[in-house]
C-alpha cells in the first residue's frame, strides 16, 4: 500500500488547523490558502492561490519584510475589516540561507476581544454596585480589594481566607508585583489580630549591619550616637499583631539564625541588652525568590524555611491570568481618575488586546502604573494604541483589508492614494526596511531612494 502523498498530508493538516494560514513562495506566490483563511478574509482558495500576495494590497501581513530580511513576526494584532481581530505569527521558510518562502498564521482572537470588552462594560457597572453596597455593609471584606475571577487567584484567595482565622505562620511566594503585601494585610486583617498593628519590613531593603538594630531594636546606651532611652525593634512594635517580612529569601544568613530562635523561642534581646524581650507576634512572610534553590545554594537556611513554609500561598503572575485583565483595566482607570480629577476613558479594542498579550513582568504594580500614565497623560476621552508604552505595544499590522482587491501600488491607475501615501504606506508596513519597501512597491531601492529625497522622507 503506497502512502500518502506529501502535498495530501500537508493540505489535511492545514484545513484541520483553526488558525488562517497562508504560504508564499520567495516571489510572493500563494501556493496554500487553508479554509480557515477563506473563512477569515471571505477569499476562496480559487481566486488567490497561484496569484501574488501583493495583487492583493496584502501588504498587512508584511510577507515582504519576511521575503526580504527573513525576520519573524510574532503575536503582532492586525484587524483585517471592522469588528474582527487577529494575532499573527510569520516566519519565513528556509533552504540552508535562502529564503525561499513564508508562512503565516493567523489567530482569530474576536471572540476573546468581544469577551474583554464585555467584561470591561459590567465590571465598570459592578464597581458601581459595590461601591453602593460598601455604603451599607457593617463591615468590609479583609480580601475586597484583591480582584480576579481567574482559578489560580481565587485559589490563593481561598487558601489566604482560611489561614487568615489561625495564628499559623504563612509564606507568600509571587513575582514582583504580584500585590503580596495586599495579600498579608488581607489576611491580617481577617484574623483575630486586626485590632493590634500590623509591621511591614523589606528584608531586601536595609543594609545587613543596620538590619539587627531594626529588625530587634536595641538598648539604651548601645551605641554612643543613638538614643539614651533606647528604640524598639520591630518586632516589639508588633506585639499581639503581625509582622510582614517582605522579601524575606534576602534576610542575611546570620539574621537568618536568630529570626529562627525568635520563632522558636517568642523572645529576643535587644542589640547591646541583657534582658529578654517576650512578643507575641505573628509572622506573614514573602518572596519573590525560589527559597529552595537558595537553600541549594547555601543562602538560606532549609530549618528556617520550614518554620517560615507552614501554610503557602502561591500568587499568579498577571500573565496566568489575562481574563482578569479587563477588570484589573476597569478598576485602575476609576481610581487614577478619582485621584486626578479626570474622566474616566475609554480602551479601544485593540488596548486591551496588547494588554492581554503582553507579559507584564512587573504585574500588578506595572499595569497599574502603566493605566495611571494613561489617564493623565491622554487627551481625550479614547485610549488608542498609539498612547501606550512602547514596551507594551505588541507590533501591529497596517494595511487595508485584503477582503477588498485593489490593484498593485505601483498602478498608476487606481487613484486610491497618492504616490507619497503609497510610499509611507510601504515603510511603515516595513518598519522602515527599504529594501522590502521597494520590493512591496514594486520599484527598485534607487528608485525608492530618489523618491524618498523628493518628498523629504528620512
Amino acid at each position: 500500500m503506497n502512502p500518502p502523498k506529501v502535498e495530501f498530508i500537508l493540505q489535511t493538516l492545514l484545513n484541520t488547523i483553526n488558525d488562517a494560514i497562508t504560504i508564499v513562495d520567495s516571489n510572493g506566490i500563494v501556493t496554500h490558502w487553508n479554509r480557515a483563511a477563506e473563512d477569515l478574509y471571505n477569499i476562496p482558495a480559487s481566486e488567490i492561490v497561484g496569484k501574488r500576495i501583493s495583487d492583493f494590497r496584502w501588504n498587512s501581513l508584511m510577507i515582504a519584510q519576511i521575503l526580504a530580511g527573513g525576520r519573524p513576526i510574532r503575536q503582532a494584532y492586525h484587524e483585517p475589516r471592522p469588528g474582527t481581530h487577529v494575532l499573527v505569527n510569520t516566519s519565513p521558510i528556509m533552504s540552508g540561507q535562502e529564503v525561499v518562502g513564508a508562512i503565516s498564521s493567523e489567530q482569530d482572537v474576536t471572540k476573546l476581544v468581544r469577551l474583554g470588552n464585555e467584561l470591561f462594560v459590567t465590571t465598570s457597572q459592578l464597581r458601581t454596585l459595590e461601591e453602593e453596597i460598601t455604603r451599607y455593609a457593617p463591615q468590609d471584606d479583609p480580601f475586597h480589594r484583591i480582584k480576579g475571577n481567574a482559578p489560580a487567584i481565587t485559589q490563593a484567595i481561598r487558601i489566604s481566607r482560611r489561614v487568615a482565622a489561625t495564628d499559623a505562620t504563612v509564606l507568600i511566594s509571587g513575582e514582583s508585583g504580584v500585590g503580596k503585601e495586599l495579600f498579608a494585610h488581607a489576611i491580617h486583617r481577617a484574623s483575630t489580630r486586626s485590632q493590634n498593628t500590623f509591621i511591614a519590613i523589606n528584608c531586601g531593603a536595609i543594609p545587613a549591619a543596620l538590619f539587627e538594630s531594626e529588625l530587634f531594636g536595641y538598648q539604651g546606651g548601645a551605641f554612643t550616637s543613638a538614643d539614651r532611652r533606647g528604640k524598639p525593634g520591630k518586632l516589639e512594635l508588633a506585639h499581639k499583631g503581625t509582622l510582614f517580612l517582605d522579601e524575606v529569601g534576602e534576610l542575611p544568613l546570620e539574621m537568618q539564625v536568630k529570626l529562627l530562635r525568635v520563632l522558636q523561642e517568642r523572645q529576643f534581646f535587644r542589640v547591646g541588652g541583657t534582658e529578654p524581650v517576650h512578643v507575641d507576634v505573628r509572622i506573614i512572610a514573602a518572596t519573590n525568590r525560589n527559597l529552595e534553590d537558595r537553600i541549594a545554594e547555601g543562602a538560606f537556611r532549609e530549618d528556617l524555611y520550614y518554620r517560615l513554609n507552614v501554610v503557602s500561598v502561591e500568587i499568579p503572575p498577571l500573565r496566568e491570568r489575562i481574563e482578569d485583565i479587563p477588570e484589573l483595566i476597569q478598576l485602575f482607570a476609576r481610581e487614577m481618575s478619582l485621584l486626578h480629577g479626570k474622566p474616566a476613558p475609554e480602551f479601544e479594542p485593540e488596548v486591551i488586546v496588547a494588554f492581554m498579550n503582553y507579559s507584564w513582568p512587573g504585574n500588578i504594580r506595572q499595569l497599574r502604573n502603566v493605566i495611571e500614565r494613561l489617564v493623565i497623560l491622554t487627551e481625550g476621552d479614547s485610549i488608542r494604541r498609539e498612547h501606550l508604552p512602547s514596551s507594551v505595544q505588541s507590533p501591529r499590522l497596517n494595511g487595508v483589508s485584503i477582503a477588498e482587491k485593489h490593484s498593485s501600488p505601483s498602478d498608476e491607475h487606481n487613484g486610491l492614494d497618492s504616490e507619497l501615501q503609497q510610499i509611507q504606506n510601504a515603510l511603515r508596513t516595513t518598519y522602515g526596511n527599504k529594501a522590502a519597501a521597494a520590493k512591496l512597491l514594486k520599484i527598485s531601492r534607487g528608485t525608492l531612494y530618489n523618491k524618498m529625497r523628493k518628498y523629504s522622507l528620512t
